[in-house]
């Protein structure tokens, strides 16, 4: 049995959720999520606490078990009080910008890159160089941080690039730091 399979997941009193068969629904004030589970586990909700519990004890049930705990945990914790991560523009020139629902990043390029923000996501530009991304669901504000930061990407010899918050990148000495 996982180890983090088996921890109990406490609901705030803001949270409903919502089991029908292996559909699980968590509403919050700050969204809904939906997900659903294998066939292998099963949910079950006793007066504000949670618990994922396995069906049968195969290897596949095993390694899902640990893995839809923490899903279920983040869903849970994203409608309460949201996920949150910022990112820093460092660089000569580089700013940010947010025009309705289109992040507009100045990154050096001959022109400015225009990335559409999902709806899920909320984004608030800080300084000219500092974006908060916050949003109830964790995978979708993971995945749309990463497509922001993959426009230029820390490089390792003058630092460069779209940081995380609170991200260190090893420094490289040049050409003439070979001899």
């Amino acid at each position: 049995m996982s180890r983090i399979g088996k921890l109990p997941i406490s609901i705030p009193a803001d949270v409903d959720v919502t089991c029908t068969g292996l559909d699980l629904t968590v509403k919050g004030k700050f969204g809904t999520l939906n997900n659903t589970l294998p066939n292998v586990l099963k949910i079950e909700l006793n007066d504000g606490i949670l618990v994922v519990r396995l069906i049968e004890n195969t290897r596949k049930a095993k390694a899902l078990h640990g893995l839809y705990r923490t899903l279920v945990n983040n869903m849970v914790v994203g409608v309460s009080e949201q996920f949150e991560k910022t990112l820093t523009l460092v660089g000569v020139g580089y700013r940010a910008n947010v025009q309705g629902k289109s992040l507009i990043l100045n990154l050096g390029y001959s022109h400015p890159v225009d990335i559409t923000i999902p709806d899920v996501i909320s984004v608030e530009v800080v300084q000219n160089t500092t974006i908060k991304i916050k949003s109830c669901d964790k995978e979708t504000l993971g995945l749309f941080a990463a497509q922001v930061r993959s426009w230029r990407p820390p490089e390792p010899y003058k630092g460069k690039g779209i940081l995380y918050q609170g991200e260190i990148v090893q420094r490289k000495a040049g050409k003439s730091g070979k001899k």
